[in-house]
């Protein structure tokens, strides 16, 4: 549930940031063209990522990268455009075409919008499918759990758009434009860096030691992008709770002052839901994150004995009801490593490699009675362990004698290559 919770917030951070300070700026410059414009940008980047997250899971049409690459060049196209129309804004506006270019500045904005949902939404909107590939049903209490996971993460990212949003809208026409403008240029950076490492990983540009240098800082330190944008729409309650220190406006009668105090509380508080969100943002990607991704230390290898080509398991090591784990190791110094639980309230035993066909070799730990896979955290029934399908164990041939297993060395050496 945690990991999914990070991945979705982080996913749609970004995303959040900018579409926040978008619908911000322009309910506040362009109160009469801003509504239809933004809504249909953001409608548009939904259905488009739904269209994608499908065709990206259930065909072969995508090519991802190409698709981004594509994505990038246009909302930078869409920023030139839109810098180009704010610069000829006072002579536009004196003229009869002055709520034209309202309209298309808006658009451009909600193009830009559905642009960055389109690229951030679909990985977040296939989720649930990756999960179905390891659990057999959506009323499993682990596929549960983790759609839970994913939905906090997308309420978590509405409520920065929405906190973000109404931040803009109080401050002032100046140190709007401008944070609007930091906020498009700093992810219009990070789009740069990705379209140039598309292009030297595609070969549509030759490679040099320049570029090589510059693609690999910037995908090794693609989060300092994140917190930028980050840093950037902090600077809204700073400035917020700055002038709210200040207030001077006139009023003529108690009754006006009540309301100015009023709109002065509301900013306060949308600053401080701001910064905590922010300051909820830094932690995600920080200390929560490094703690959901923590590497569970696997259990030590178990001794075993080889005798005529088996891996012999005697029952006494293996009769508590925990998960043991045995290897054998190859000529090459290969590691093939393979589990033993005994079955509860059963004489049979779960047997099978410490890795998965969609997980690889990552193994499986022992938490509280369960068996759970290391890298996904897909719980296991161990009455599976033994059987084909999900995330259980790759099944291997074994034998039971005279109180022992043997596992043939010759069906372990068939994996060798899952574990190099």
């Amino acid at each position: 549930m945690l990991k999914y919770f990070i991945m979705t917030a982080e996913a749609l951070l970004m995303g959040a940031i900018v579409t926040g300070v978008s619908m911000g700026y322009a309910r506040s410059r362009y109160p009469k063209s801003w509504k239809l414009s933004l809504l249909i940008g953001m409608a548009l980047g939904v259905i488009g990522a739904g269209v994608m997250a499908y065709l990206k899971n259930a065909t072969r049409l995508i090519d991802t990268s190409l698709w981004n690459m594509r994505n990038f060049i246009a909302a930078a196209v869409l920023l030139v455009l839109f810098l180009i129309l704010t610069a000829l804004q006072r002579p536009l506006h004196k003229g009869k075409l002055g709520t034209a270019a309202e309209i298309v500045t808006c658009s451009l904005l909600g193009l830009e919008s559905a642009l960055i949902i389109f690229y951030a939404l679909p990985d977040v909107l296939a989720y649930p499918y990756v999960i179905l590939l390891t659990e057999k049903s959506v009323l499993s209490t682990t596929f549960m759990l983790k759609t839970i996971g994913i939905i906090f993460g997308i309420l978590m990212s509405i409520v920065i758009l929405c906190a973000i949003y109404q931040g803009m809208q109080r401050l002032t026409g100046t140190g709007r434009f401008l944070l609007l403008l930091l906020v498009l240029l700093i992810h219009t950076a990070r789009q740069v860096t990705v379209v140039l490492r598309i292009m030297l990983t595609k070969h549509i540009i030759a490679s040099n030691h320049t570029l090589f240098e510059i693609a690999k800082f910037s995908s090794n330190h693609d989060n300092w992008f994140t917190f930028a944008a980050i840093g950037a729409a902090a600077i809204i309650p700073v400035l917020l709770l700055v002038s709210s220190l200040h207030v001077d406006e006139p009023y003529r009668n108690p009754a006006e002052h009540r309301k100015i105090r009023k709109k002065w509380r509301l900013t306060r508080s949308w600053s401080v839901l701001v910064l905590v969100c922010m300051v909820c943002s830094v932690l995600n990607l920080t200390a929560i994150k490094t703690y959901a991704n923590r590497e569970i230390a696997l259990s030590p290898v178990e001794d075993a004995t080889i005798t005529d080509g088996n891996v012999v398991v005697r029952f006494e090591q293996v009769e508590d009801g925990h998960l043991h784990r045995f290897a054998y190791v190859t000529d090459d110094n290969v590691q093939i490593r393979f589990i033993v639980i005994k079955k509860p309230n059963s004489s049979a035993y779960g047997i099978g490699l410490d890795a998965c066909d969609i997980c690889g070799e990552t193994g499986y730990y022992e938490k509280n009675g369960q068996v759970v896979c290391n890298l996904c955290d897909v719980v296991m029934n161990v009455n599976t362990i033994g059987f084909k399908g999900g995330c259980n164990p790759i099944v291997i041939p074994y034998s039971i004698e005279n109180g022992s297993i043997y596992v043939p060395i010759d069906g372990l050496l068939e994996y060798e290559k899952e574990f190099k």
